[in-house]
């Protein structure tokens, strides 16, 4: 009988033996080092797998340290008869290296928490700092008597103890329960009601004439803001200013607290009198300040005792320093105590990479008073200061679109981003015809914006352009090649997705969309024109609601003919109906969209097509892939996506219709009759809207003017995409802050800066009643 027998050589087994707690420390410090460079990306990170490498980094770090403190425990409880005999008989030296572990699992400044829900745990942290600081203890007894790192050991414990507490407690702040609490005001019980009406009684009781009058109560908010608006364009540091303050105002947004119409008004005010540009930077950054009190130590750090107890911590790791540099180590290994120098300079760099994230970080912006006009002796640290906030100011690169119109793409840099800058595209004809992912505009690339500023710096910009040709046509051919070989990925692809279907999906069929200037544009001028309507509760929570028929109502001309398909369905179905009827319309299009006519009036038109066809793509995505954002509103979205996706295929494969034959695709769908509706002769069983949606483009066709169709259609996505972002649960908007942004969340921001929706309820505040007798 044939015996299978797997054992590992004695020689791998001594090498762990011998490298097992050295190679876990050192693990443990690496993973610091990574986290401390790469978590502050993933706010700004477009592609998903840089997020999951930040998540794995994330989960090893607090693994590693509690491994390697088990292991040393472990072996100073039982030690291995096949261990180092050097390391084990030293158990002060592990004493001392167990101290470090604490600091690790206190973690960098740049990230406490990787989503919204590990704040929640902030019990499970307190425990375990709790048992890992009883187990460093109980390897520094087990050392004594002769512990020969004695002080050294004290110290980096206390230095160890501060910053895992400092963890937990940015955890516990963070918390959304404690997060609340620490944003409510004072209970207000209002005026004494009883105590009046028994005044009131007991005077009437007395037969005197008596008489209620009501004067509005002075409130403290009608004061002064301590930031006033501005005309004009902001500077650098005013923008981090406006950005702080109104944080403070509507953080209270992430826990769905209610706010003053004063409030409201001073928001609106100060929107109101800014450019798309200046709003877009302030919003950035207040969902930074949100991102750095939710998910860092940026609040822990900035409270009373953040900076002192920072300073004791790095202070305790220097002297330990000093004094294990004046230690004798006649009785440590050459490589242990190279491990121990580096534990130490590695902690000291942590510290001061921390210390200089905190200085450059926008809090500390807010301290600072009028740059503009420093005293020579702070012309250096102003200038410094004044260049970093600039670098970090949205750059915007002239792009060619595939129509041929230019377009200003959002082109800042990764370590400069505050948020990712993209758009994710889902298309329904594309999925269903299962063609190449595709995108209207292309991401700069950085390497090519610095090489075209040197060309033209060099007066060689034809030079450049004939190297970017050539660079294309490589491209293009290595493209082909890349096609033609994803052939043999397909076995692979089809066992996948056997059990993370969406997972492969949206590798395959969600592009990215650069973020643009003119959709900005468009999306701030849309949402500033409804605000100017919003002057009572009303009519701000009737505009918040509306899904389409407020633009349809107020454009020019009768658009009855449409409202029936935002009024009268569910909003998931709205959504499935515009969406492909704005790629039925922008594929009848696509030939002659820059002609000389459009030209005159600078490609308007296909700007507005642009709008429509990124709007419609997005929020599909959201509908498919991002449930979690659209729970509120997407009733059985699922369920109409999958039948409607259905009907396509078979439709498709009828027409014998290939991959990325999406534009033909569109017009046999058009070329079917539809005299009847498709509800009329189908029953309703099946929740496909695709010949219903083919209907829909129909009506949108028959309007004259081509440029006021694609307006028309261009705000009803900004509505529909604000109906979303209104509805969606503000902890989901700041879950998704942590992963690279999303734009509807700058939808729910701007619209509460504007005031528009249901959070301003609070409008008279107390009145002050007073009782009149008369004679």
């Amino acid at each position: 009988m044939f015996k299978f027998s797997l054992s590992i050589p004695f020689n791998i087994k001594l090498l762990w033996d011998k490298w097992n707690i050295r190679g876990s420390i050192l693990f443990s410090l690496w993973l610091q080092v990574i986290l401390i460079f790469v978590a502050p990306i993933r706010k700004s990170a477009r592609k998903k797998l840089v997020i999951t490498l930040i998540w794995l980094a994330y989960l090893l770090a607090d693994a590693a340290a509690n491994f390697a403190v088990g292991l040393i425990s472990n072996s100073q409880r039982n030690p291995d008869k096949n261990s180092d005999p050097k390391l084990t008989q030293n158990g002060d030296l592990l004493a001392f290296w167990a101290p470090f572990l604490l600091l690790h699992l206190g973690g960098p400044d740049t990230i406490t928490a990787f989503a919204l829900e590990d704040n929640q745990l902030w019990q499970r942290h307190l425990l375990g700092l709790v048992f890992q600081a009883g187990a460093v203890i109980y390897v520094f007894f087990q050392s004594l008597p002769n512990h020969k790192l004695m002080f050294p050991t004290v110290l980096m414990f206390f230095a160890g103890i501060i910053k895992y507490g400092e963890r937990t407690l940015a955890l516990y702040r963070a918390s959304l329960d404690k997060f609340r609490d620490s944003m409510l005001k004072k209970p207000d019980p209002g005026p004494n009601y009883a105590k009046l009406m028994e005044e009131y009684a007991f005077k009437r009781s007395a037969e005197l004439p008596t008489t209620i009058t009501m004067t509005p109560e002075p409130d403290k908010e009608t004061r002064a803001s301590d930031t006033p608006p501005k005309e004009g364009d902001l500077n650098h540091l005013e923008v981090v200013h406006y950005a702080y303050h109104f944080f403070r105002t509507f953080r209270g947004l992430i826990v769905d607290l209610i706010f003053s119409f004063r409030e409201r008004d001073e928001s609106r005010d100060f929107f109101t009198r800014r450019s798309a540009e200046d709003a877009l930077r302030v919003i950035e950054v207040e969902l930074n300040f949100i991102y750095g009190s939710l998910y860092t130590k940026l609040e822990v750090v900035y409270s009373g005792l953040g900076f002192s107890s920072r300073f004791l911590a790095f202070g305790f790791t220097l002297a330990t320093l000093g004094l294990f540099y004046f230690k004798t180590k006649d009785d440590f290994r050459g490589v242990d105590v190279g491990i121990t120098y580096t534990l130490l300079l590695g902690a000291i760099a942590l510290d001061v990479i921390a210390l200089l994230t905190i200085i450059f970080s926008d809090r500390t912006f807010t301290q600072i008073k009028n740059p503009e006009r420093p005293s020579p002796k702070a012309l250096p640290a102003a200038f410094v200061f004044k260049t970093f906030l600039a670098l970090k100011k949205p750059w915007w690169y002239p792009c060619k679109c595939t129509s041929g119109c230019r377009q200003h793409v959002l082109a800042t840099p990764l370590a400069f981003r505050r948020w990712s800058g993209s758009i994710s595209s889902h298309n329904l004809i594309r999925y269903c015809l299962e063609s190449k992912k595709e995108s209207i505009h292309e991401f700069p690339s950085l390497s090519r914006i610095v090489c075209e500023y040197i060309f033209d710096l060099l007066g060689l910009k034809n030079v450049f352009h004939c190297l970017t040709k050539i660079c294309e046509v490589i491209g293009k051919n290595l493209g082909d090649i890349k096609e033609k070989l994803k052939i043999l990925r397909q076995p692979f692809i089809m066992f996948l997705r056997l059990f993370m279907e969406d997972t492969v999906d949206e590798f395959l069929f969600v592009s990215r969309e650069p973020f643009t200037k003119d959709l900005w544009e468009f999306i701030f001028e849309e949402l500033k024109k409804k605000s100017e309507f919003a002057d009572t509760p009303e009519t701000a929570k009737r505009i918040s609601s509306a899904r389409g028929d407020w633009a349809l109502t107020d454009s020019d001309g009768d658009h009855n003919n449409l409202l029936k398909y935002v009024s009268d369905v569910p909003y998931d179905e709205s959504i499935l109906l515009w969406h492909i009827a704005t790629d039925l319309c922008y594929h009848a299009e696509k030939e002659n969209g820059d002609n000389s006519a459009e030209k005159k009036n600078g490609g308007y038109r296909v700007k507005l097509r642009h709008f429509s066809k990124t709007l419609s793509d997005y929020m599909l995505y959201l509908l498919v892939f991002q449930p979690t954002m659209m729970s509120a509103v997407a009733g059985i979205a699922k369920i109409r996506f999958g039948d409607t996706c259905e009907e396509a295929k078979r439709f498709f494969k009828s027409r014998s219709l290939r991959p990325n034959e999406d534009k033909k695709a569109c017009e046999q769908i058009l070329s079917v009759n539809t005299d009847v509706g498709p509800e009329e002769v189908k029953g309703d069983r099946s929740k496909s809207v695709l010949f219903s949606a083919s209907i829909l483009a129909k009506e949108l066709e028959r309007e004259d003017d081509p440029e006021k169709k694609w307006m028309i259609m261009s705000r009803v996505w900004v509505e529909l995409v604000s109906y979303a972002a209104s509805h969606c649960r503000a902890n989901t908007h700041a879950a998704e802050v942590s992963k690279g942004g999303q734009l509807i969340t700058f939808f729910w921001l701007l619209m509460a800066q504007f005031g528009l929706g249901e959070q301003f309820q609070i409008n008279e505040g107390h009145a002050r009643a007073k009782l009149n007798v008369g004679k």
